[in-house]
């Protein structure tokens, strides 16, 4: 096995793209290229509608995370998107498409 964090992302059912900070796709993992073919090289910008494109813009500029839901059909998703970064320095986006189970269960803790 090759030693690289990448790979243990690779196969595991979670869509996780990565892009930095103009839009540049520089990873997806298997679920995420199933879900959005491989953009890995290409600008995500032109896939996205305006407002998304303010909100990536957004996301970068001030460092934030955003976090919702989305349902298709009957698969319900959460969406986390934050920025990786290198030596403190922001190097783009990570996004997370989680797919949430019916009945999911919440504690209190």
């Amino acid at each position: 096995m090759e030693n690289s964090i990448l790979d243990f992302f690779k196969e595991i059912n979670v869509s996780i793209t990565i892009s930095d900070t103009e839009g540049n796709v520089v990873y997806m993992n298997d679920k995420a290229k199933s879900v959005f073919g491989d953009m890995v090289g290409k600008n995500m910008m032109s896939c996205h509608k305006q407002s998304s494109q303010e909100t990536i813009k957004r996301l970068v500029n001030e460092k934030d995370t955003n976090v919702y839901t989305i349902q298709k059909g009957d698969v319900k998703k959460m969406i986390y998107q934050t920025p990786w970064f290198v030596d403190g320095e922001i190097k783009g986006l990570i996004e997370y498409s989680i797919i949430l189970p019916e009945n999911m269960p919440h504690y209190q803790r």
